[in-house]
């Protein structure tokens, strides 16, 4: 007879393959099955975070509000030695909630309380310090060492909270003593606020030092080079009556005593020039009524005007050169007004010809005395401009250098003159209000911050439900039972036949004879996908089998018994489980004689078979228990016997022994087409269920697959079934016990 493989090469049944639950499914799965653990240790946890809680110490927390504004207010509109850019920048706030959290800062707070010497204060810490007792005895290095503990208590107990989206910051501190919190707050804003003065006037003590070094430097450098200059205008007559100071900054000399004197002098010479001419021509016309020229207004103002342009130029000849523009303009227009002179007194001339005195020769002696006079104190002038030329000219060259010593003096004072105004304005930079103001002082907290009893309990039922995960992983990591039907496919490698659920004991026959009930649906489902084990259906010849008792193995031959004669097919049910009958019980028959009986050839088989109320279903019971039932299945009669009853039946199924320490089934496996195995969900670790199957692989027996039998949905396998049963085995048993596990 050809028998369809059961499963392929992976151990899946073809026709019964399930896809893998989903993670949530699992997990509820866990949470049913362990649902106890999981309530006692949470409700452990809450009862130790209860306790914890009120026997903790309660803590106060004041809190002291700041504002750390990015730009602090100048009262000397004087600029700091920081770019305004750097208080600008996104990690300003960082910055200052670091230093707000600075070892130094401590420290400042630990000096204005004195903490180390508050007895408080002291009595928060413990009143101990390592093996030494606080007090006036410590030594020097046991009050550092204080000192540090102190500093280390106040940083691990303050902290600070930023307000978001603005420039608030709230420092806060907790302790036992709700007044010292509130001192320790306010004081650590104080010290904060005055640390941050103490960097701002630190922060110019470098540049200060650098500064008066260096006007130290220049004052000396400047004090020499403006005695350089001085003694080279000494030494070279060089006398400035007049400087003026340019855009930049440089000073320039206008006038010097030689420009002067070379000026006025000019202006002299240009009077004796013209007192000369008006002599000259009184000596030449002063017999031809001389006075008609000097008297007449037109020449006057003529000669007038070249004795002013005369003047002028000779001061900016003085200065400059004769290719100056303004000075070749200046001698254009003497030219011109001596060119107007000499036409008047040409027109003149002719004019006094006619007007000869009679003591023209008197006139013109007189006249001719005056024009000595006036050539000679003009020849007197012309000399000493020609020598005050000659000496400003020297005046000139030596100037040169005199206008390098004054550069010299004037980058000297330029320099000097900025250092010792940045050095003023160093020396009030920091004067201005504080950029860190208190918004809201620290108050003497009125109620504990902690512990929070509905915190801690929530914190500690979080707690407990961590520690219930874990543990219920733990735990499903060293569970090797089977639970569902990804594990027998994964750990067993066999196909998954059907899933039978847990049903109450006392209401499983009246649910068997129930082809509406849940298990007789489990059943019916199971009897379908028999009929797809063999080229021929359901195997005409096969034997039901368990690691151990009470795994449904008679449960399931008595339901798969009941179905198939409900089709009208002509059935057998033997019950070859010699050592614990069930099938008796089953079916309320005294167990007389049966299958020992045919196997040692007491009795012909057919008379000791018997009939149920189903007119298709008959009963092979164990009969009496033999000595050795093992020796009585070893033999060929059990074979002869299962041959003969398959000429009369349909389908014959034999209730068989539990493999487990047993001979039995290995023995009637042999006979049979195959071998139906039922696993308890939850029951036999994998590695039991792994050993009975091998012993039955020893004896190439040809196992179907595995009914999946007592399963809960009650605890998250997902099957939609909410049933339990149990099953006994064994001497004193109560025969088929199919009910709930306890």
């Amino acid at each position: 007879m050809e028998l369809l493989a059961p499963a392929n090469e992976q151990g899946y049944d073809p026709y019964f393959t399930r896809t893998e639950q989903p993670l949530i499914t699992q997990v509820m799965a866990s949470v049913m099955r362990f649902k106890w653990l999981i309530l006692a240790i949470v409700a452990a946890s809450l009862i130790v975070g209860g306790v914890l809680t009120l026997l903790a110490t309660p803590l106060y927390t004041a809190t002291t509000r700041l504002e750390i504004a990015r730009e602090q207010a100048n009262v000397t509109n004087v600029e700091s030695l920081e770019s305004t850019e750097n208080v600008q920048n996104r990690e300003f706030y960082e910055t200052q909630y670091a230093l707000l959290k600075s070892r130094t800062l401590a420290e400042r707070v630990s000096k204005q309380l004195d903490l180390t010497g508050n007895a408080e204060f002291m009595d928060m810490m413990g009143g101990t310090f390592g093996n030494t007792d606080i007090g006036a005895n410590m030594t020097r290095a046991d009050r550092e060492l204080l000192n540090k503990a102190v500093i280390t208590y106040l940083g691990e107990h303050v902290r600070i909270a930023p307000v978001a989206g603005s420039s608030l910051v709230d420092v806060q501190f907790t302790s036992p003593n709700a007044m010292l919190s509130a001192q320790i707050a306010n004081a650590w804003a104080k010290q904060y606020m005055q640390s941050n003065q103490d960097r701002r006037f630190a922060s110019t003590a470098d540049a200060r030092a650098f500064l008066e070094g260096r006007l130290a430097e220049l004052r000396e450098k400047l004090e020499k080079s403006e005695a350089d200059l001085v003694n080279y205008a000494n030494a070279n007559g060089i006398v400035p009556l007049e400087q003026k100071e340019s855009i930049d900054g440089k000073t320039a000399t206008s006038r010097t005593l030689a420009q002067t004197n070379l000026e006025a002098a000019n202006a002299e010479l240009a009077r004796a020039t013209a007192d000369r001419i008006n002599a000259e021509s009184g000596a030449r016309y002063g017999h031809r009524s001389p006075g008609m020229r000097t008297a007449n207004p037109a020449l006057v103002s003529l000669r007038q005007k070249r004795a002013e342009v005369a003047a002028e130029y000779a001061s900016m000849m003085a200065r400059f050169e004769p290719g100056y523009p303004p000075a070749q303009a200046l001698a254009s227009e003497l030219a011109a007004l001596d060119r107007s002179i000499a036409t008047e007194e040409s027109n003149l001339r002719s004019a006094e010809n006619a007007a000869l005195s009679a003591n023209a020769a008197d006139a013109d002696a007189t006249a001719t005395g005056a024009y000595r006079q006036a050539v000679a104190r003009e020849n007197e002038l012309k000399r000493e401009v020609a020598q005050l030329e000659a000496g400003l000219t020297t005046e000139r060259q030596a100037t040169i250098q005199y206008n390098i010593y004054q550069r010299e003096v004037d980058t000297n004072r330029e320099l000097y003159n900025g250092l010792l105004q940045r050095y003023k304005e160093i020396g009030v930079a920091g004067v201005g209000t504080n950029n860190v103001a208190v918004v809201d002082p620290a108050e003497v907290p009125r109620r504990p911050s902690s512990p929070i009893l509905l915190l801690n309990l929530a914190m500690a039922g979080l707690a407990g439900l961590g520690l219930a995960g874990l543990a219920v992983f733990i735990l499903m990591q060293i569970d090797q039972t089977v639970k569902s039907t990804e594990d027998v496919k994964r750990e067993l490698g066999l196909p998954m036949i059907g899933v039978v659920p847990a049903v109450e004991r006392s209401t499983l026959i009246k649910n068997l004879e129930d082809p509406k009930s849940e298990i007789s649906e489990a059943y019916l489902s199971i009897n379908t996908a028999l009929s797809f084990l063999t080229n021929h259906g359901i195997p005409k010849t096969m034997m039901l089998t368990s690691s151990r008792a009470s795994e449904g193995k008679s449960a399931s031959a008595h339901a798969l018994s009941l179905i198939l004669a409900r089709r009208g097919l002509k059935v057998a049910l033997i019950d070859a489980d010699m050592r614990s009958p069930s099938v008796s019980e089953q079916w309320a028959m005294t167990n007389d004689a049966g299958l020992s009986n045919a196997l040692s050839g007491q009795d012909d088989w057919r008379n000791l078979m018997k009939a149920t109320q189903m007119e298709t279903l008959d009963l092979l019971l164990t009969g009496p228990e033999p000595p050795n039932a093992a020796e009585l299945l070893a033999g060929p009669r059990l074979e002869q016997l299962i041959a003969q009853m398959g000429e009369v039946y349909d389908h014959i199924i034999i209730d068989s022994p539990p493999v487990l320490g047993l001979a039995d089934a290995p023995l009637i496996s042999t006979v049979v087409e195959g071998v139906l195995y039922a696993v308890e969900a939850n029951g036999v670790k994998t590695n039991g269920i792994r050993s009975c199957l091998e012993r039955l692989k020893m004896v190439k027996a040809n196992i179907f697959g595995v009914i999946l039998t007592k399963v809960d949905t009650n605890s998250g396998s997902g099957y939609g079934y909410g049933y339990g049963y149990g099953y006994g085995y064994g001497k004193g048993s109560t025969g088929f016990n199919y009910g709930k596990k306890d």
